[in-house]
């Protein structure tokens, strides 16, 4: 019987998977230095300012922190002169820093699991977190020019951050965020997205897949599938995040080849209140009927980590998961192992 992380890497690499590969199962995701001088809000909390200088909030009910951007704290008051506003965090970590989270990656089993960088938030959440969604959107209109010198400013600062990681954790995945579109839309059309972000991240992801990094997830739990062509050309492996409103089954069809895709259960679906065992069997049962494959598909909550709102939800959904390999695939209950749950969120 495969592990979890061999079966992980049928789904993705086009073999022979034993039974849909479950959720955050084979991967840990793990952080670096900067996490000890870049404050993160955490649930309840208010008003923190990070090490780019955004003010974040997390209130309760939410699957995570999000900027501030009252007048007296946005940080780029003016895309036309961000330069003025805008100072990237220093990468420099001591030897005692970087030797706290290479324990960490060194206690991992990569055998069993691939040990992560969890990279957030990327090129466009920086932008916006910065400045303001509204104010970062129009930009792309009104000074073009501008902005692809502060896309080219922020991946240089990415390309000197995974240069630190691969060259002191040596992780054997990265697990980045940036967030593309809304649960209908993606934020930009295909040709202005093409323009500004797909070199920029085809620099980064292939210097991760040069340093050691086998797979590069993507998080972006949104609409995106107009964008699927674009994450191939990136060198993304697995999109994850991908919500039910892009049609799976038919992406999966058309795309599971190259990309895998890894969601399908948005928050709005699963992660409710009324949320009961029974309502997310029914769901998981009927979606992984429709998507009908183990190869290319890794289904899993939308949100960007391991955990759910409302705690039980992930369980159950994990639950149905195993449960639907066992009865439709005939994988035996007690061939099914779980490393302890790693919850980010």
């Amino acid at each position: 019987m495969m592990n979890a992380r061999e079966n992980m890497d049928a789904v993705i690499k086009g073999g022979n998977p034993e039974r849909f590969c479950n959720n955050y199962e084979a991967i840990q995701l793990l952080f670096d230095p900067f996490a000890m001088h870049n404050p993160r809000a955490a649930k309840g909390q208010e008003n923190v300012v990070d090490a780019w200088g955004v003010t974040n909030s997390f209130p309760a009910n939410v699957p995570g922190a999000f900027p501030v951007h009252t007048p007296d704290k946005i940080v780029i008051k003016d895309f036309e002169e961000w330069e003025k506003y805008l100072k990237a965090p220093s990468l420099d970590f001591t030897a005692e820093e970087w030797a706290i989270f290479k324990a960490q990656y060194d206690a991992v089993d990569r055998s069993q699991s691939y040990a992560a960088t969890f990279v957030a938030p990327g090129l466009f959440e920086r932008m916006h977190h910065c400045g303001g969604i509204e104010n970062a959107l129009m930009a792309f209109y009104e000074c073009e020019d501008e902005v692809h010198d502060l896309i080219k400013y922020l991946t240089e600062w990415e390309l000197k951050y995974a240069e630190g990681v691969c060259k002191n954790l040596k992780p054997d995945a990265v697990f980045h965020h940036d967030d593309w579109g809304s649960m209908k839309s993606t934020f930009m059309s295909v040709g202005m997205f093409e323009e500004f972000f797909v070199d920029a991240y085809k620099e980064i992801y292939k210097y991760y897949h040069e340093h050691g990094c086998k797979y590069v997830f993507h998080h972006s739990d949104s609409y995106g599938a107009t964008l699927v062509p674009d994450m191939i050309e990136m060198g993304i492996d697995v999109w994850q995040g991908c919500m039910s409103s892009n049609d799976l089954p038919t992406l999966v069809k058309k795309y599971g080849d190259k990309i895998t895709f890894m969601g399908g259960f948005d928050g709005a679906m699963v992660d409710r209140e009324d949320a009961t065992p029974e309502m997310i069997k029914e769901i998981v049962y009927n979606y992984l009927d429709a998507v009908g494959t183990a190869k290319g598909f890794i289904p899993c909550i939308a949100q960007g980590g391991p955990g759910s709102v409302y705690p039980q939800v992930y369980h159950w959904l994990m639950d149905a998961i195993d449960q639907y390999s066992i009865d439709k695939m005939g994988v035996k209950k007690e061939e099914i192992t779980r490393l302890p749950l790693q919850i980010l969120f």
